[in-house]
């Protein structure tokens, strides 16, 4: 199920956020933005994920950093 506001986005129990209909964590795209990657980039990197949902995904993650960021911190645990 998408969250609200965010029609690319879901939200996997064990995994985080996604976007739908991918295996692709949010945190993923999240991670190399954050590291300089334009989106024309990540677009190339993940040629089956739409550009309105790569652009969804990073809006939500600007809207949820400290959530991406705990998703990041959680993975590097494990």
């Amino acid at each position: 199920m998408s969250i609200v506001g965010y029609p690319h986005v879901n939200h996997a129990a064990a995994g985080g956020a996604r976007i739908s209909g991918t295996n692709v964590p949010v945190r993923r795209l999240w991670q190399w933005h954050m590291r300089g990657v334009s989106v024309e980039t990540l677009l190339k990197r993940y040629p089956s994920i739409s550009p309105a949902a790569v652009l969804c995904a990073l809006a939500f993650a600007y809207e949820n950093a400290q959530l991406i960021e705990a998703e990041i911190a959680n993975e590097k645990r494990t």
